[in-house]
């Protein structure tokens, strides 16, 4: 059975950094395709949206047009985990964020920008204005 474990929330001001990490318990072809859905508080991970995705086989990243240019998600594989490195963090931004998997479809994690499999807890991410 896989499991996600996210660490690395907090607070932070407005233009400030955090970064978010992903353990798996184990890869397979359901956790080709890991990355980091984000809700409002006191919602749940499936009424969100999906921020960042990686395709931890090649390496090919997806974002959500609201975190291009301020999030890079990135792997180490050795460690089975997946990183989301936030800057000029916005309140806006402020959410629950989820760690997600899913097997790929059509070549592309293009999908868990949009659904998953397997999630994660959750890790609270707040910023301040």
């Amino acid at each position: 059975q896989v499991r996600l474990g996210e660490s690395g929330g907090g607070s932070v001001q407005a233009g400030g950094s955090l970064r978010l990490s992903c353990e798996a318990s184990l890869y397979t072809t359901t956790t080709n395709c890991m990355g980091w859905f984000r809700s409002a508080l006191g919602k749940q991970a499936h009424e969100g949206e999906g921020v960042a995705a990686i395709d931890v086989g090649a390496g090919t990243t997806y974002y959500a047009d609201s975190v291009k240019g301020r999030f890079t998600i990135a792997q180490d594989n050795a460690e089975n985990t997946v990183y989301l490195q936030m800057d000029s963090l916005k309140p806006e931004d402020t959410a629950m964020y989820f760690c997600v998997a899913d097997r790929a479809y059509g070549g592309s994690c293009q999908n868990l920008l949009v659904g998953y499999k397997h999630w994660g807890q959750g890790t609270q991410v707040t910023v301040s204005s």
